[in-house]
């Protein structure tokens, strides 16, 4: 087992990679492919959209087939394949068919880990598990960042594209050969259709959570995964080195706040309250970005950080619905919540891509960001508010917790 856990978190680097290495090439795929703003926001908003419209297909595979068989044949034929065509495009379409295969590729990665978690391990253990994985795939961010940055200017962006599809091909080998489908339930091998995500869905606890879920982690993906780039360089005139370290400051508080949130349900213990208090201040740090787009870039930076970092509840959230599961519905029941996480960021990219054509003034390019900070917080905060209806799920009891009862 922990050796197909390492594989899965290898490809789930990979995955987190897949869906921001896009920043740091805008300037490169401007210039040589003549790929716009628009042309760059429908592509990394297809890598999101394409991901969870698959989680559905995902979930019933998961439950019908298992997670090796699922996660290994999507990995090596849609995200190895979809790397390739990227090194091969030489126009925009191709790059957003390139990420089109690229996003289902890695649509089961994650879910195929939570899937082992929920069905190997304590329920207890759930959110710190889950937030431990996504915490280490978050290092894709990095890889995705300067280190992306070097690298294209040393072997050039088809190159580094190639040696990535070979590398995303030998990491799906290994999920085929190292993962150990759980055990699967007697009396629920016929209960693996579509028709299960109905019964999901007619589930009332759930429904306050999906408003947060879907948009938790949507400010974080979108400006890290895209937007940071043009926004540097437009506002702030930085080239692709300082796009490449201001990014890679917030890879890395991604990273860090998916590793701070695991602990804090049990700590605490509360899921609830954890999430409501960190997306506020998540909030408050798009406010500011929106009230001072012309900040010095130093600010800036610290205030990208803060977003990546309070943005990093999506296993927390995960946790908490996946407390109103029912047993049989595991697989389906992750992969629609993550189809909510998913399906928010690429809605949101598609909208956030208008909103700034929508919002140019020329000769003022601060005023297009202005409105996409804007914009985030204000779909974050009509979240939040629909959030405080939701029922908790408490894990067992945490050592702050337990001091507060006494």
């Amino acid at each position: 087992m922990t050796a197909g856990i390492a594989a899965l978190a290898a490809a789930y680097i990979l995955s987190q990679f897949y869906r921001s290495f896009l920043a740091v090439l805008t300037p490169v795929l401007t210039d040589e492919l003549g790929a716009t703003k628009a042309d760059l926001s429908v592509a990394s908003g297809t890598w999101f959209i394409v991901f969870a419209l698959m989680q559905f297909a995902v979930g019933v595979s998961l439950d019908r087939y298992g997670p090796k068989r699922t996660a290994s044949l999507l990995l090596a034929f849609g995200a190895g394949g979809g790397s390739l065509l990227f090194a091969l495009a030489f126009s925009p379409g191709m790059i957003i068919a390139a990420m089109a295969l690229i996003g289902i590729g890695c649509s089961p990665v994650l879910m195929a880990s939570l899937f082992i978690f929920a069905k190997s391990f304590s329920p207890a253990r759930f959110a710190t598990l889950s937030s431990t994985l996504i915490g280490i795939g978050t290092m894709g961010n990095v890889i995705g960042a300067s280190p992306l940055a070097a690298a294209a200017e040393a072997f050039g962006w088809r190159g580094v594209m190639l040696g990535l599809g070979l590398v995303t091909l030998a990491v799906a080998a290994a999920i085929f050969f190292f993962v150990r489908d759980p055990a699967t339930e007697e009396g629920t091998a016929g209960n693996s259709g579509l028709s299960g995500y109905l019964e999901l869905l007619k589930i009332p606890l759930l429904w306050p959570i999906l408003p947060l879920t879907a948009l938790t982690y949507a400010a974080a993906a979108g400006i890290r995964g895209l937007w940071a780039g043009p926004y540097l360089a437009e506002v702030h005139g930085a080239d692709a080195l300082v796009i490449g370290q201001v990014t890679l400051f917030m890879a890395l508080a991604m990273a860090a706040g998916s590793f701070i949130y695991g602990p804090l349900d049990t700590l605490f213990g509360t899921r609830k309250w954890v999430a409501l208090a960190g997306n506020f201040l998540s909030l408050c740090a798009l406010a500011w970005l929106a009230a001072f787009p012309l900040a010095g870039i130093g600010n800036i930076t610290i205030a990208l950080v803060l977003v990546g970092i309070f943005g990093g509840g999506f296993g927390l959230m995960i946790a908490h619905g996946r407390a109103f599961l029912p047993p049989h519905l595991t697989g389906r029941g992750v992969t629609l919540l993550n189809f909510f996480a998913i399906g928010g960021v690429g809605l949101m990219q598609f909208a956030a891509g208008w909103i700034v054509v929508a919002a140019n003034v020329p000769g003022e390019p601060a005023a297009a960001y202005r409105a996409l900070f804007i914009f985030y917080a204000s779909a974050l905060a009509l979240a939040l508010a629909v959030y405080l209806w939701s029922r908790d799920a408490r894990p067992e009891r945490g050592p702050l917790a337990e001091i507060a009862r006494r």
